[in-house]
């Protein structure tokens, strides 16, 4: 049992753990969302999108997290400005704008051999070297996503569900939609510097996706994420330590592993019946099946 609570009686691993447990709370917020409406895609590409930010600001010696919040917000204006083409499918606007954020990104990191521990950080995170100060920019976040998430809860569950009668309803859909994408990017930058862009994506919709597989309710499913999301953070911090692994890697993975196992049991829970009404009740064919001493 000591093994099991030793590494977090260290000061930055503890940090890591709230680091991890907001980050967790802000994505499932978000997450949420991109899980029910299918956003998937755009949640990778935003991750992605931040790198031309990022690398600016990092030339300039500014924030990075001021530059990523420009590149993400950047991104999002474009998918929000392209998506009111007939003409182009939500797909098509955010693959080209995937594409090309992250070229713009490359080009400016290719300019400087300097990028290199930069660019390791960007896309795979330092969970291990969170700072009180992060921990107070996520705290911060995780207020302005749930005042957005409560705020906006009415006219996102029409938009999932069906955004004519959202605009019947008068919630303005393509005002929501905004909304929603200021939520995820509102994710995405708070989250980054912590877990990386590469690894974010696993804790914004991991989660989610494994609580929604059981859930019946869009807040029962917010709360479940954060509270699996921080499971995998304690776990992921617990493995990394006793099998020294990238800490965040670990995280990501573990949030994922635990995906496939809700999915798995979840398969399992719905075959059950349709074994038990094939035939024979499964309890019967099991005794039948065993020897008799």
């Amino acid at each position: 049992m000591e093994a099991f609570f030793a590494p977090f009686g260290v000061v930055f691993v503890q940090r890591a753990l709230w680091g991890g447990i907001l980050v967790s709370a802000v994505c499932a917020l978000a997450g949420t969302w991109v899980v029910l409406r299918g956003m998937a895609f755009l949640g990778d590409a935003m991750s992605h999108g931040m790198l031309p930010g990022v690398a600016l600001a990092s030339l300039f010696g500014q924030n990075l997290l001021l530059g990523a919040a420009l590149a993400a917000g950047t991104m999002a204006a474009g998918v929000t400005a392209l998506g009111r083409s007939p003409r182009l499918s939500q797909d098509t606007s955010i693959g080209l704008l995937f594409v090309g954020m992250l070229s713009v990104g490359v080009i400016i990191v290719s300019h400087s051999a300097s990028f290199a521990v930069d660019l390791t950080g960007f896309l795979f995170g330092d969970v291990l070297a969170v700072r009180e100060r992060d921990l107070a920019y996520l705290g911060a976040a995780l207020a302005v996503a749930l005042v957005v998430a409560v705020g906006g809860h009415r006219a996102f569950v029409a938009l999932a569900f069906d955004s004519r009668k959202a605009h019947t309803l008068g919630l303005a859909p393509r005002a929501a939609h905004a909304v929603l994408l200021g939520l995820v990017t509102l994710a995405v930058v708070a989250s980054f510097h912590v877990v990386g862009t590469l690894l974010v994506f696993g804790l914004l919709i991991a989660p989610p996706a494994a609580v929604a597989l059981w859930a019946r309710s869009i807040p029962v499913i917010m709360l479940g994420a954060a509270l699996l999301g921080s499971a995998a953070t304690f776990l992921g911090l617990l493995v990394s330590w006793h099998w020294e692994t990238a800490a965040g890697a670990t995280i990501a993975a573990v949030a994922v592993a635990l995906f496939f196992a809700s999915a798995l049991a979840s398969a399992a829970r719905h075959a059950a019946p349709r074994a038990g009404r094939s035939g024979r009740p499964t309890a019967i064919a099991h005794t039948e099946g065993q020897t008799t001493p």
